[in-house]
Parts: C-alpha cells; sequence; structure tokens
C-alpha cells in the first residue's frame, strides 16, 4: 500500500491586535516553522526618535504546516490566534515564492514603504504640523507624498493640502 506524502504549506493567520509576537512565541514552543516578516520604522511619537522592529503586516503572521487536524488544532488554540486566512473550502496557503520574497525584502537593509490606503470620505486625524489634533475628511491623494484634507473648524470648512505622512486613519487609532 502507498502511503500519501504530507505536504507542508505557508498560511496566513490572524492574531488578536498587537499579539504577534505573543503567537509567534506560542508557536515556536510548539515547533512549529513560522514566519513574522518585520521592518524598522522611525517611532511616530514626538517625544522619540528611535527605530522600531514592527509587522510588516500587523496583525498576521505565517505558519508552515501539512493542515493535519491535530497540528490545525493546536495553532488555532494558540495564545492570541484569531483565525487561519482562507474561504468556505477552509484555509488558503500562501506560496512558498511569496513568503521567499517577504524574506529577501525584509532582511535588506532598505526602506519597505507601507501603508493603507485612505479613500475618500474616511475620517482623519493630523498627527504632526501646524493641523496636528484636527480632524478631517479624506479628499484626495495630490502625488510626491502630498494629500488634501478637508478640515471643518468653526464651522466653516477648508481643504488643506499636508503631508500624507501627518495623518492617520481615525478607526486606527481608536
Amino acid at each position: 500500500m502507498k502511503q500519501s506524502k504530507l505536504v507542508y504549506s505557508w498560511y496566513s493567520l490572524h492574531t488578536r491586535s498587537r499579539f504577534e509576537d505573543v503567537v509567534f512565541e506560542g508557536l515556536e514552543k510548539k515547533a512549529f516553522e513560522i514566519f513574522l516578516p518585520k521592518i524598522r520604522v522611525k517611532s511616530k511619537r514626538r517625544d522619540r526618535k528611535v527605530m522600531l522592529n514592527v509587522p510588516l503586516f500587523p496583525g498576521y503572521l505565517f505558519v508552515k504546516t501539512n493542515l493535519n487536524p491535530v497540528e490545525h488544532l493546536e495553532i488555532l488554540k494558540t495564545i492570541g490566534v484569531v483565525s487561519m486566512l482562507g474561504n468556505r473550502k477552509g484555509p488558503v496557503f500562501v506560496p512558498d515564492n511569496n513568503i521567499e520574497s517577504l524574506r529577501i525584502m525584509t532582511n535588506l537593509d532598505t526602506t519597505v514603504v507601507t501603508g493603507n490606503i485612505i479613500r475618500k470620505g474616511e475620517k482623519v486625524v493630523v498627527m504632526e504640523g501646524h493641523f496636528a489634533g484636527l480632524t478631517g475628511i479624506f479628499l484626495r491623494y495630490k502625488g510626491k507624498g502630498r494629500v488634501v484634507v478637508n478640515i471643518d473648524t468653526l464651522g466653516q470648512s477648508a481643504g488643506v493640502e499636508i503631508s500624507e505622512e501627518d495623518i492617520e486613519k481615525l478607526s486606527e487609532i481608536a
């Protein structure tokens, strides 16, 4: 009788907010092969000018498994794991070459640009600059790192052009 070979593939795990390292350590203790791509970014706090290692994809990491029921359950029982990404048919694997590309990108000493695309009409808050602390409605990307935000003050509204780095989606801060 021919025995079927168990195929190991990479899968994306969704974690609780800021639990990427906890999940990484938990799966590492269970002897799983895990990959948590991290990049170095400048701290956004005004009182600090330090470089931080942060997850490339906040709330996500990758685990290599053959999805046998015992392993699958052990992964899902790990503290901080929310779910394994997939569809109605089950978890969907991530191709090895995608993981390898992420490894190369995060191992190089270059700047990796990330961020969430802000859509027209979304609420934003200005984090830096002359308008720091004000909230507004995102209008459009202007190019070269500039955006236009509609800011309401004293019953009047004005579209202002500011640096894209100076704003964040309001929902991300809460």
